[in-house]
């Protein structure tokens, strides 16, 4: 692409951004959760281009964004009564919906399932780029995160430059969210969580009116769900620095100190810890929505400091913290 640049939200940029898309190109996009290499979801050629640039493999499957609601018939071939009541309460907003994908439609994107990923993102800078895009004919905007395959997530523009240097950005600033959507599948009559994101299987359970199944991290699916639809971000090894990323309880963490080697480990305490001299460390919120936030980008920050290994302390085990948890898991593998 010609002058690669950031774009802000005026109204020529977002047109810009609208017409890149248009124009079959890729397009670095904010949404709420992180940063997504976007392009039209129905141009197969386009969607080849995201699969070429981030070396995704091109069976595993992207989500499709979407304006509103209003685009899931084009691409989904039914909607059950509890996606309706999920897309009601939480669209727009951090949910990807797995649904039975309509034939012949957004095969590149879908990787050749038999299902489609939808969502409706909340960012303000999304929602004006998808609508303005769908007035010149773009319907749904294929978005995975825009990283290399199988590295950290982006959630500021300049992670994004990092990895795509001949991309035009549109800078949204910092991601509210700071992970991936929840994926919720729906494709099978019963809903199950294939991947948790800061809404939990209590939160759309309520909504669904009938108890919603989890299906993830690292061989606990649940009963009944070893046949589920392939999805974004769910692969055993994902989100991982360049670093090797270990999880250990504070007791173990105390006692590796003892021996670490400087200056390759460092440390992301929530536990207060005597750290020796030499040894970078680094306090994360007590929260799980602040956790979120700083996830990615502080495993960045450690990535660029050149640490060999990046100790992270095991998170609490309440539910609010399986999105967080997950990311780790998978950044660990």
């Amino acid at each position: 692409m010609s002058n690669p640049r950031f774009l802000t939200g005026s109204a020529a940029d977002i047109m810009a951004a609208a017409r890149t898309l248009a124009d079959g190109n890729l397009l670095g996009l904010p949404t709420e959760t992180v940063y997504g290499l976007a392009a039209d979801a129905l141009n197969p050629r386009a969607v080849a281009a995201i699969f070429s640039a981030k070396g995704r493999p091109a069976d595993h499957p992207l989500i499709i964004h979407l304006a509103s609601s209003a685009q899931v018939p084009l691409f989904a071939a039914g909607v059950p009564a509890f996606a309706t009541a999920l897309i009601k309460a939480f669209w727009p907003g951090p949910l990807t919906l797995i649904l039975p994908r309509r034939a012949g439609v957004a095969d590149a994107a879908a990787g050749g399932h038999a299902t489609v990923a939808l969502r409706c993102p909340s960012h303000p800078l999304a929602q004006q780029v998808l609508q303005q895009a769908l007035a010149l004919g773009v319907q749904g905007v294929a978005a995975p995160s825009a990283n290399l395959f199988g590295r950290v997530s982006p959630t500021t523009a300049l992670h994004v430059r990092e990895a795509f240097a001949d991309l035009h950005i549109m800078d949204g600033g910092d991601c509210d969210v700071g992970i991936e959507s929840a994926i919720v599948d729906l494709s099978r009559g019963a809903p199950v969580l294939l991947r948790p994101g800061m809404l939990t299987a209590a939160q759309l359970s309520a909504v669904c009116g009938s108890p919603v199944q989890t299906a993830y991290a690292q061989g606990q699916a649940a009963a009944g769900v070893a046949d589920a639809p392939a999805a974004p971000g769910t692969l055993e090894s994902h989100y991982a620095p360049r670093a090797r990323v270990r999880l250990m309880n504070a007791a173990a963490m105390a006692a590796g100190l003892q021996s670490a080697s400087l200056p390759v480990a460092a440390l992301w305490l929530r536990t207060p810890l005597h750290v020796p001299p030499g040894i970078l460390s680094l306090r994360m919120p007590a929260d799980a929505a602040g956790c979120a936030h700083e996830l990615f980008a502080r495993l960045r920050e450690l990535d660029t400091a050149g640490v060999g290994e990046i100790w992270i302390e095991t998170l609490p085990a309440d539910a609010v913290w399986d999105g967080v948890r997950d990311r780790l898991l998978r950044a660990s593998a």
